[in-house]
């Protein structure tokens, strides 16, 4: 079994700016469950489609989910998403590490 390569310090820096967000949480938590199409998830987590589109988006651009396009028996195009398998370790040593390959513009962002 081979253990996953720590995230470099700006990877770490998206996926836990990503996530810092209750709705990214709640999308990722129901797609932990089950991978579904978007219509069906805006209507379980009771926000709209236009919104959870943005969310998609950036776990999407994250890493952090994953779409494909499904072909219903109507002939209607759907686009499922998944949750992409990820584990991050938070320690001290980890984020000193992560620091130490973060690049200048994101070290200057706080």
């Amino acid at each position: 079994m081979t253990e996953e390569p720590e995230p470099t310090g700006d990877e770490l820096v998206r996926v836990l700016a990503t996530l810092s967000n209750p709705h990214r949480l709640r999308v990722i938590a129901a797609l932990s469950r089950e991978s579904t199409y978007v219509s069906e998830l805006a209507r379980s987590l009771g926000i709209s489609r236009a919104l959870l589109q943005v969310h998609l988006r950036k776990l999407e651009a994250a890493g952090l989910v994953s779409a494909r396009l499904e072909v219903s028996e109507d002939g209607k195009a759907m686009k499922f998403y998944e949750v992409n398998r990820f584990a991050i370790r938070l320690t001290p040593e980890a984020i000193e590490a992560a620091e130490r390959t973060l690049t200048p513009e994101t070290k200057g962002n706080t």
